[in-house]
């Protein structure tokens, strides 16, 4: 995170009663526990990422905070529910720090009632909509997991300015954990929230991000060991981090050179709220806005495969998003430039545990993670549990007063609060070391830089529109491949016909649907491909596409293998590899060979999990997934098979 200015002489009360009183736009910003910034300027929206106006008519670098809302997406082409809400940047004339404690005494402490409260969707409504989804999406094979909102409204008769202000202070004083603090008021909108989660930040060509998962809603009194250690020891917890934790790292595959490493399990305890996370880390040369680009938007607001997530979030959501799930973005101009003559550095938080203000209506949006043993009833009250965090926060509906107590002793008023942190258990502590041990150590050690078998030859990866084909390119370079990866829709026979070796990739969807282009598209490549007697490597969806044209049948599993872990034998040696697939190819058990291909499969039901012959090699996990333990070996075996 950049750091804020230094301090600045005016007094809090002097700088809060000018902006109570007039209609100047601004944001607050709190990012440690010991100061406020303060930002004011002018109000300019663009239309795309690459127009937040960082520099001046002269060229000159200047600071802008940017709120990018979800219909951003359709800058990579992904759909939603266009609401025309403004990609709005606040360019920065004054940035100046205040003392916190001086803020919060200077806000006002106003109860702002709330009339007509309730959500938007009903709770049987929205139980409907998780079985709908985990049913017909999830178990259709269109991903892993999807998050589906709905929106926690109520009337406010109070003077919005006034209600915001009051609210942020109440922020202030009970939130804890968070990763921004922030109110910022633009013409006809006002947003005030507490974000637990950076998405993502690029400082000094370091980019971070911070996937975060699993969410514990605080009993009453406050969270123990023992009741958080059972919501740690939750195989749908720890998967569903796992699942955020592989999308991202597709996002930092994609924009850093050495395609990110993982550190972690960490716990982020908030007040009523703990979540788990980790942190990824990478190096990358890119303008901080094609950063923020090919990292629309954070798996945990949408689900993955990311373009996919988009397209069942627009059947599932009948109303636009807004500014829910997108970020909250501070371009920051660099003291000196850095080799790659990047001009800013970047801190954007998710737009989560929010509260937006408009014409009179409060709206607070909330989302929960859907997987395949998503139980309807749980997921509703996720969404209950997210919306009374907010809520309580801002002083709305009654705070749990004993897990305040517990979670923040008393303390010096102008020191950070002392808190009685969880994770310094031992008990906790192990619980979270020991999820690392299921984990592959090419994402979690330092990735060296020697040269691969495969040095001097080089690979096509066909992305089948599912970015773990990033990951793999990642790992097909370190075996030494000179690796390009293009769009199936956009991938030409010159280019298929010149690669030494085609990777065709995983993607979403049934592969035996005759209506889709991009099933049609796959089969062509692949059928093309073996009758050229040329290498390829099929993964996943590819695979079961392969083995198709082999005669084996295909067929839906009975449950979803959405981030599911499994030990495998691959041609004679045992695999730890991760599996996101909801169709396998099927044999007869006992089955080895089909036509010209060797088989690999279960022994007891038939499911097919690799593929060699002449020329060609498959598999049906992946590979490149934190959960693929044996993931490089194996993968350098099918790559040799393939090459050979």
């Amino acid at each position: 995170m950049t750091p804020p200015p230094a301090p600045h002489p005016a007094s809090a009360p002097d700088e809060l009663l000018a902006l109570a009183a007039g209609d100047l736009p601004f944001a607050l910003i709190a990012r440690d526990p010991a100061t406020v910034e303060l930002l004011t300027g002018d109000v300019v929206d663009v239309d795309l990422l690459a127009d937040i106006p960082l520099t001046d008519a002269q060229g000159a670098p200047r600071e802008v905070l940017a709120l990018v809302p979800f219909r951003q997406v359709r800058e990579r082409g992904f759909v939603c529910h266009d609401d025309g809400v403004p990609l709005r940047c606040l360019v920065v004339g004054r940035h100046v720090q205040l003392s916190r404690t001086d803020v919060v005494a200077a806000l006002p402490a106003t109860v702002v009632p709330l009339h007509d409260a309730g959500f938007d969707i009903a709770d049987n409504e929205y139980a409907d909509i998780v079985r709908r989804v985990i049913a017909d999406e999830i178990g259709r094979g269109e991903g892993a997991n999807f998050v589906i909102r709905r929106d926690f409204t109520a009337s406010v008769d109070a003077e919005p300015l006034t209600a915001a202000l009051a609210w942020f202070r109440a922020l202030l004083e009970h939130e804890r954990g968070a990763y921004w603090t922030f109110l910022v008021s633009t013409p006809g909108h006002i947003a005030v929230g507490a974000s637990p989660e950076a998405h993502v930040s690029a400082r000094d060509g370091v980019v971070t991000m911070n996937p975060i998962s699993g969410t514990f809603r605080h009993p009453a009194g406050g969270a123990t060991v023992e009741t958080l250690s059972e919501f740690l020891e939750s195989t749908k917890e720890t998967e569903e981090l796992f699942m955020v934790v592989d999308e991202e790292l597709k996002m930092m595959s994609a924009v850093c050179t050495d395609g990110g490493r993982i550190t972690g399990p960490h716990l982020k305890e908030m007040s009523r709220l703990t979540h788990t996370e980790y942190m990824l880390r990478g190096r990358s040369r890119l303008d901080p806005r094609a950063i923020l680009r090919e990292t629309m938007f954070a798996p945990t607001v949408t689900g993955s495969p990311m373009q996919n997530a988009c397209a069942v979030i627009a059947r599932h959501e009948t109303t636009p998003r807004g500014y829910y799930s997108g970020v909250a973005a501070l371009f920051t101009p660099r003291e000196t430039l850095a080799a790659d003559d990047t001009t800013h550095d970047l801190d954007a938080p998710i737009l989560i545990r929010t509260a937006y203000l408009a014409d009179g209506r409060l709206r607070v949006p909330v989302g929960a993670t859907l997987v395949r043993h998503s139980d309807p009833d749980g997921e509703v009250s996720e969404t209950h549990g997210k919306a009374a965090g907010v809520l309580g926060a801002i002083g709305a509906v009654p705070r749990d007063s004993a897990a305040e107590e517990r979670a923040a002793p008393d303390t010096d008023a102008d020191a950070p609060v002392a808190t009685r942190l969880l994770a310094d258990d031992p008990d906790v502590a192990a619980l979270l070391a020991s999820r690392n041990a299921r984990l592959a150590r090419f994402w979690l050690d330092p990735q060296g830089a020697d040269a691969g078998p495969f040095a001097g030859r080089s690979a096509l990866v066909v992305d089948a529109e599912d970015r773990f084909t990033t990951m793999l390119a990642h790992q097909l370079r370190h075996l030494g491949l000179d690796v390009t990866i293009v769009p199936w829709s956009a991938v030409t026979e010159a280019q298929l016909d010149a690669a030494e070796l085609v990777v065709s990739g995983p993607g979403p969807g049934d592969p035996r649907d005759p209506d889709s282009p991009r099933m049609r598209r796959m089969r062509a490549i692949v059928d093309g491909r073996r009758a050229s007697a040329r290498p390829l490597l099929a993964v996943c969806l590819s695979h079961q596409i392969l083995a198709d044209s082999l005669g084996i049948e295909l067929a839906p599993l009975e449950r979803p293998h959405q981030g599911l872990q499994k030990t495998v034998d691959i041609f004679g040696q045992a695999a730890t590899i991760g599996f996101y697939n909801t169709f396998t190819a099927r044999v007869a058990p006992g089955t080895t060979s089909a036509g010209p291909a060797e088989v690999s499969a279960d022994a007891a039901s038939g499911d097919v999990y690799a593929l060699r012959g002449p020329g060609f090699a498959s598999v049906q996990g992946h590979l490149e997934s934190i959960l693929s333990r044996d993931g490089m070996t194996t993968l350098e075996r099918l790559v040799t098979d393939a090459l050979a």
